[in-house]
């Protein structure tokens, strides 16, 4: 958050009337009260001496065919087997094994799956997507834990085929 987020956030309190705005973004916490003068160069010290935001890093696989979900990563650009490809999320979100958190997930090392197989549901803006394994085989590896958010094209899991 930089000076001119913070001026435009006390123009907003000003236009609607608000005499208190709090924010949480991570560490970062801001608070502003209105009823006094701003004390502008103690909010520079304050931004400048904050922490700056930490973001999970992009990943950098190809993008997905047109028309479609990424299904399978090619194997062979990590040094796997020729026979073992990446089931790859097709979109920005939050990773879950099963359907709720009482239910037995939809795969696990050792199952066997076909393309149109669900191994997994990605939250995204509140709507649960069932993910499909789009290649047939048997799991081999689950590469992220339940409740993780994942990002386009992330490897999920990794599927030995025949």
């Amino acid at each position: 958050m930089d000076f001119r987020e913070i001026k435009r956030i006390v123009e907003l309190m000003d236009q609607h009337g608000l005499s208190v705005f709090k924010l949480e973004q991570g560490e970062t916490k801001l608070e502003l009260k209105k009823g006094g003068d701003l004390d502008v160069k103690a909010i520079q010290n304050w931004i400048s001496s904050a922490p700056a935001p930490q973001y999970a890093p992009a990943y950098a696989h190809a993008p997905a065919p047109a028309g479609g979900a990424p299904a399978a990563a090619p194997a062979a650009e990590a040094g796997m087997p020729t026979n073992v490809k990446e089931v790859t999320s097709p979109m920005v979100g939050t990773f879950y094994t099963a359907s709720s958190p009482d239910s037995e997930p939809f795969v696990k090392v050792g199952t066997k799956v076909n393309a149109d197989s669900t191994v997994c549901i990605i939250e995204a803006m509140k709507v649960m997507n069932e993910i499909k394994a789009e290649i047939s085989g048997e799991i081999v590896e689950l590469l992220v834990e339940n409740g993780t958010a994942v990002q386009y094209g992330e490897p999920l899991f990794r599927v030995k085929t025949a």
